[in-house]
């Protein structure tokens, strides 16, 4: 499953970034790593972008930025 699958309020842990290149370095440098948790505080209307909440920030990512990031899904 990718982080623009999750439902608002859904928390996944981040299992593998499928970003290349510049974007996966400022991903990256936005705390966005492997193994962190993250959560989906919102989507907009038209699905782009999603608010997400990770290492108690807040963080919108485009649609297509958060397809290639693949999470688990926590309960």
């Amino acid at each position: 499953m990718n982080l623009a699958n999750l439902k608002p309020g859904e928390q996944g842990k981040i299992t593998k970034m499928g970003a290349i290149g510049p974007l996966k370095r400022r991903l990256m440098d936005m705390g966005v790593l492997v193994g962190e948790n993250v959560k989906v505080e919102k989507v907009a209307p038209l699905g782009d972008p999603i608010e997400v909440t990770i290492k108690n920030y807040n963080l919108s990512l485009r649609k297509k930025e958060a397809e290639g990031i693949e999470v688990e899904v926590i309960k």
